[in-house]
């Protein structure tokens, strides 16, 4: 075989071991977003549904520390709700002014990428602590919803580990919406929930009960001494006008309860 036929087949060779590396690291991606789904299907709580995400995202890309934060009120905080390298940390207020590029990707709702952590000039004042983690890479994703960035994950890669690449990017953004409609899903839970034992339904019930005797007590009195014909006695038509006048009874005391 000549020099440039075994230059040709070394090249083929190459190619097909590097998708061959491709399709296994999409492999790896389906198989952590059905994990992640199924994490999300199992509960409502939100705490639970972020700290399964971080534990599915670090243990997948083998990361320094993998994070999920919602954001606060005037962007000046935000809340850790979840940490892949510390589960125990659930509910814990950060400012915003030692995290800027957590405070970037929630002020423009765009993915901050940070090839080299320890070179960025906006991390100089943690640089250390960077080197001494031997951190390569920050990635921040946002959370967004309707337009507006409710949290981020925060990923960081180890400088000796596996490189963080634009695929990798996009998987964390399909994640990042995953977490999106599961936050509104729990959020809508949580909400049906404090209705369902909310005291004012209760309150609300008792009231139209209140409202109801009053009506019944008036138009008694307004009728005691009318000569009424036995039910039986009425017209269809007067049976279908009574029906009617339930109805329109009915609705008058809802909205009697309400402003009562």
């Amino acid at each position: 075989m000549t020099d440039a036929g075994m230059a040709n087949e070394q090249t083929e060779v190459e190619q097909l071991q590097s998708r061959i590396r491709e399709l296994e690291h999409e492999r790896k991606h389906l198989l952590a977003t059905v994990e992640i789904l199924q994490e999300i299907s199992g509960t409502l709580h939100v705490v639970d549904i972020m700290q399964g995400i971080t534990r599915k995202l670090g243990e997948t890309f083998g990361l320094d520390r993998c994070s999920i934060f919602l954001a606060e009120s005037g962007q000046r905080t935000a809340r850790l709700v979840a940490s892949y390298e510390d589960p125990s940390i659930r509910d814990f207020v950060v400012d915003l002014g030692s995290y800027p590029e957590l405070q970037r990707a929630l002020e423009s709702g765009e993915t901050v990428f940070i090839p080299d952590a320890q070179a960025d000039p906006d991390l100089r004042h943690i640089r250390g602590l960077l080197e001494g983690r031997r951190v390569k890479s920050i990635t921040v994703v946002p959370i967004t919803w309707r337009g507006a960035a409710i949290g981020a994950i925060f990923l960081r890669s180890f400088r000796d580990g596996p490189p963080f690449s634009e695929v990798d990017v996009r998987f964390t953004q399909v994640v990042a919406g995953l977490a999106a409609k599961a936050l509104r899903m729990a959020h809508r839970y949580e909400r049906l929930k404090q209705r369902a034992e909310s005291p004012d339904d209760t309150r609300r019930d008792e009231l139209r009960r209140i409202a109801m005797l009053r009506f019944l007590r008036r138009l008694f009195e307004a009728y005691a001494d009318y000569d009424r014909a036995p039910e039986q006695q009425l017209p269809k038509a007067s049976g279908e006008e009574l029906d009617r006048l339930v109805e329109i009874a009915m609705a008058v005391l809802s909205e009697e309860a309400k402003g009562t």
